[in-house]
């Protein structure tokens, strides 16, 4: 396989998963921000934001937080490189890169989710169908997962863009962490209150673990039981311990597939026992900012090896 080709694939899930993730955000930024007054909704519109990664670029165009700024801003603002609509974009764009590798159902469900987004995206988006626009992104994931799942071959194609979902999903899971110890809990005073509550469960919305956690934990609302939950439960298809035991098969089939090992397949290895020996009060003691960082460094050299390994720019 070529290597532009790889690189599409790659990337083509990396930005699928992107696109799933914000929707994911906005929703939660929604459910808590209808619960608040109107002062305090801001307040949640900024941390949505910032959890994004949006804060600089949003706060260089808008002097406030209002949620019709918010949401418009994260779907279809075109000067939003990051925005859902520019994401969906690039899905398309590196589908089409890759038209020949991919299943005539992967393509059909890539290509008709884009002409949906992209008409429903056309013009700024009401409070009143917000919750429509955030399922259609979903569900154009859910689509396109499925559709890779149950049509292609388990090649080399297959690998790479299935690699490219978990190194971009335990990113952003990380990401989501980091974010509510530095931004959205702006106070330790907070730390046990109401607010801490309702921002720990806004991380579980994001990651779509709402559900599963309080089955798992009788409901309660725990910060250090969250943590381990999104860090160390392996069977939760979000947290970093998951991502990153799907990511080693992945690449473990590559290898097999190319009769060799690269960078990628050590660093791998690496990340992999680092985490499988770490416990829930490793992480508290060495700290979970530190932690995370580590993580995050360690996730994106994956990411450079697997493209120096297999030439994606070739």
């Amino acid at each position: 396989m070529l290597g532009r080709t790889a690189n599409a694939l790659f990337w083509m899930f990396r930005y699928l998963e992107r696109a799933e993730n914000t929707a994911r955000l906005l929703d939660a930024g929604l459910r808590m921000a209808l619960t608040r007054d109107l002062v305090t909704a801001e307040e949640e519109w900024r941390s949505v934001i910032a959890t994004a990664g949006l804060r600089r670029n949003y706060e260089a165009r808008h002097g406030s937080y209002t949620g019709m700024q918010a949401w418009n801003f994260m779907l279809r603002e075109k000067d939003n490189p990051q925005s859902v609509l520019a994401m969906f974009g690039q899905v398309r764009d590196n589908a089409r890169q890759s038209r020949n590798a991919v299943s005539g159902e992967l393509w059909e469900a890539i290509n008709d989710s884009w002409i949906q987004i992209k008409d429903i995206l056309a013009k700024p988006v009401p409070e009143q169908r917000v919750g429509e626009v955030v399922a259609m992104i979903r569900q154009a994931g859910t689509l396109a997962h499925g559709a890779i799942g149950g049509s292609m071959l388990r090649d080399q194609g297959y690998h790479f863009a299935r690699a490219g979902t978990f190194i971009e999903r335990a990113d952003s899971t990380a990401r989501i962490l980091d974010i509510k110890y530095y931004l959205l809990l702006p106070s330790l005073s907070y730390v046990g209150s109401s607010l801490d509550a309702g921002q720990w469960d806004t991380v579980l919305r994001s990651v779509s673990g709402d559900r599963a956690y309080r089955w798992l934990n009788a409901g309660q609302i725990d910060a250090k039981g969250i943590v381990e939950f999104l860090v160390l439960d392996g069977r939760f298809p979000r947290s970093l311990a998951y991502c990153h035991s799907a990511l080693r098969d992945q690449l473990a089939s590559l290898a097999r597939i190319h009769g060799r090992e690269g960078q990628s397949d050590a660093l791998m290895r690496d990340a992999d026992t680092r985490l499988a020996d770490v416990t829930i009060d490793m992480v508290f003691e060495k700290g979970l900012h530190e932690f995370i960082l580590e993580f995050i460094s360690t996730n994106a050299a994956i990411a450079q090896a697997i493209s120096d390994d297999y030439r994606f720019l070739a």
